[in-house]
């Protein structure tokens, strides 16, 4: 049996699952209740919590788990996962990396953790105008896919009120990205912008940040110069 009821916005779901699943399942409850909340918003946040009376999937209900999951795939903005079943815990551990998005697993005794981390943010980009064509971009905690749409407004708007672009972009707080839908939307940033900035300097603390710096520098028009996180004053400098 599948239940569904709102979350505390219209964006996000809660899913109850116990007992013998079955395709009707996913046919009658999960999958209306997940068109109708995707009518609303563009993405939606879902926390599915299988009980202790959970007793597994039929075969139709892993084949309708699956056609659920790819035909929303780019709906998902994060899903929390709460169960106390091991194969469930180690499928979404070693599957979940390959999710659009974000994916947490938790024990059933950690509910409101579950909750929490759902509604919480888990990364930011913050932009800094340090006067004439400088941009000072930093990258914080794990991205997700909804931290580009409001980072592409606010670059765009950089853009049309400037002469140039000089980027200096801050890596010494990120920690990564949130599923693959997160890497999409930074990539496609960069290939829209690529021709954009005269110069860019990245700082960082990470052997991979020094990496993609080289890799970013075969991409961009642009002059580009990796920093050390102690060298901020030099990256700077350098960029101005």
């Amino acid at each position: 049996m599948i239940e569904v009821q709102p979350g505390p916005n219209e964006s996000t779901l809660e899913v109850r699952m116990s007992g013998k699943l079955t395709a009707e399942d996913y046919e009658t409850v999960l999958s209306p209740a997940l068109k109708a909340a995707l009518e609303k918003t563009d993405r939606v946040r879902v926390l599915v919590e299988f009980s202790p009376r959970f007793e597994g999937f039929d075969a139709g209900a892993f084949w309708s788990d699956a056609k659920l999951g790819l035909s929303h795939w780019r709906g998902f903005d994060r899903l929390a996962v709460v169960t106390d079943v091991d194969w469930i815990k180690t499928s979404m551990n070693l599957f979940g990396f390959a999710m659009p998005c974000p994916v947490q697993v938790f024990d059933l005794d950690e509910l409101d953790e579950a909750r929490r981390w759902l509604s919480e943010s888990l990364g930011s980009i913050h932009m800094s105008d340090l006067g004439g064509d400088l941009l000072h971009v930093q990258l914080m905690g794990k991205l997700d896919s909804g931290d580009y749409a409001q980072a592409e407004e606010t670059l765009d708007a950089f853009i049309r009120d400037h002469d140039g672009l000089k980027l200096l972009l801050d890596l010494r707080q990120f920690d990564g990205w949130q599923g693959l839908s997160a890497i999409a939307d930074h990539f496609s940033l960069v290939r829209d912008h690529y021709r954009i900035p005269s110069k860019v300097a990245v700082v960082g603390n990470a052997d991979w940040q020094k990496l993609a710096e080289k890799i970013l520098s075969r991409f961009l028009d642009a002059e580009t110069r990796y920093f050390e996180d102690d060298d901020f004053a030099a990256a700077r400098a350098w960029i101005a």
